[in-house]
């Protein structure tokens, strides 16, 4: 697939209220593969909710720790599943890009986020101890829980 082809699927992510808009595609400096960078835009508004990205890579650092997909939403609007959602747009663009098993992690007390996986059919696989020489753990996360999500599994979720 073309990254044309790529680019243009992704101009093209949202539902009836959540837009996601690329504001960049390049080599993660601390995770070193390619990855897309996108804003959570609440679509009438234009206001940003949040930020997801999808990491492009099967490297032992993400499958084990930073995952494929990242995201945060800001605290006031916590609570409208703007993250699901998120990752349910992504979804078919992670198939295109051949990344199945799609693996995401969180912190074990991040209640939010493991119910969000939860909810979108991740299944737990474990909590691993994060190394001392990782960035991710250099930055106060010492353990994460893994999920793996099968797109072919996810349903209604995938297509592409």
């Amino acid at each position: 697939m073309s990254m044309q082809t790529i680019e243009k699927m992704v101009r093209t992510l949202r539902d009836e209220e959540l837009r996601l808009e690329l504001v960049s595609y390049e080599v993660n400096a601390v995770h070193r593969v390619p990855t897309w960078s996108f804003r959570m835009v609440q679509a009438e508004s234009g206001e940003e909710l949040g930020t997801i990205r999808l990491r492009v890579g099967d490297s032992r650092h993400v499958v084990m720790y930073a995952g494929h997909v990242g995201y945060g939403v800001d605290e006031r609007h916590r609570g409208h599943r703007y993250a699901e959602r998120a990752l349910r747009l992504l979804l078919p663009v992670a198939r295109r890009l051949g990344l199945d098993p799609l693996w995401v992690t969180c912190d074990p007390e991040n209640v939010a986020s493991r119910r969000t996986l939860e909810r979108m059919g991740a299944e737990f696989v474990e909590a691993v101890d994060v190394p001392e020489d990782c960035v991710i753990f250099q930055s106060g996360h010492p353990r994460k829980c893994r999920y793996r999500i099968d797109l072919d599994s996810v349903a209604g979720s995938v297509t592409g």
